[in-house]
Formats: C-alpha cells, sequence, structure tokens
C-alpha cells in the first residue's frame, strides 16, 4: 500500500513541477473528442513543442495547492488534459483555441499565464495574439518607420534642389 502512496505522491511532485515551471497552462475538457482528433491534437501539440497529458484530477488538485493554484481546482471536474509550455506563451492557447473552433467538443476550461490562473476567456483572447515573431516583426516595422520617412525626406529633397 505505501508503495502506490509513494507513486502518487511523485505523480503529484511532478504535476506541481510542471505547474511552476511552465509559463503558460491549458486545461481543456476533451470529452466527445474521437481517437484520430486526440492524435491529430497531440501532434500539433507536439510540433509547437507543448506537452499534452492526461493526470487525476484527485493528483492535479493537490499538486495545484503545492505550487500555489488552489484557485484552479473547481475547474478540475470530468475529464481533463493539460497542456504545458516552458517556451512560448501564446501556442498552448492558440493551438487548442483553434482545434476547439473545428472541434465542438474541445472545451478550454482555464489556465495558468506565467504563475497567474486565467479563466478561459482570458486563454482565448491570448490566443487571439500574434506569436512571438509576429509581434517581433510589428515592432521591427514601427521602429523602422522613422528611418525609412527621414531617408524619403532627405531623397526629396535632394531631387529638388537637383532639378533646380
Amino acid at each position: 500500500m505505501s508503495k502506490v502512496i509513494e507513486q502518487k505522491k511523485q505523480v503529484v511532485e511532478e504535476i506541481a513541477d510542471k505547474l511552476k515551471a511552465s509559463v503558460s497552462t491549458v486545461i481543456v475538457d476533451y470529452r466527445g473528442l474521437n481517437v484520430a482528433e486526440v492524435t491529430e491534437l497531440r501532434k500539433q501539440l507536439r510540433e509547437a513543442g507543448v506537452e499534452y497529458k492526461v493526470y487525476k484530477n484527485s493528483m492535479t488538485r493537490r499538486a495545484a495547492e503545492a505550487a500555489g493554484l488552489a484557485d484552479l481546482n473547481e475547474q478540475l471536474v470530468g475529464p481533463n488534459a493539460i497542456a504545458f509550455s516552458t517556451e512560448d506563451v501564446v501556442s498552448p492557447a492558440k493551438i487548442l483555441n483553434d482545434f476547439a473552433k473545428e472541434h465542438d467538443a474541445l472545451e478550454i476550461k482555464a489556465g495558468v499565464i506565467e504563475g497567474n490562473v486565467a479563466t478561459a476567456e482570458e486563454i482565448k483572447a491570448l490566443a487571439s495574439l500574434p506569436s512571438r515573431e509576429g509581434l517581433l516583426s510589428m515592432l521591427l516595422s514601427v521602429l523602422q518607420a522613422p528611418m525609412r520617412n527621414f531617408a524619403l525626406a532627405t531623397k526629396a529633397v535632394a531631387d529638388q534642389k537637383e532639378e533646380a
């Protein structure tokens, strides 16, 4: 009996460590998805570097309390899967939100964004943000605009002086 309890403690520690280490965690209800759909979802998440696992709710509740995320416990009812991302904050939310739009059976329940519990609406709002690369390209475009405008103005002045 103590061997089983020891194994459960290890699983709880594993979940708590993942909750603490991940920058973005999303909890979904996958009830109603068939095997092919779940396989496709796992493939998309794996390609983005996101870990997707199913844990027992009782163990997840204990891990959430150990990680200081007790507010998550009210969402841990029914069959749940958890997507953990240690690299990108937006990717799990974006992939799961896009998949949920195509498959009504998948429901986003809640999540954790950089250590703060987030509602399903907050996760969906995060999913609507552009990717990191998209945000960086927007920033570069904004930074380049003044220089580009200055170069165009200088060229216009030079052309005007040539004509005169």
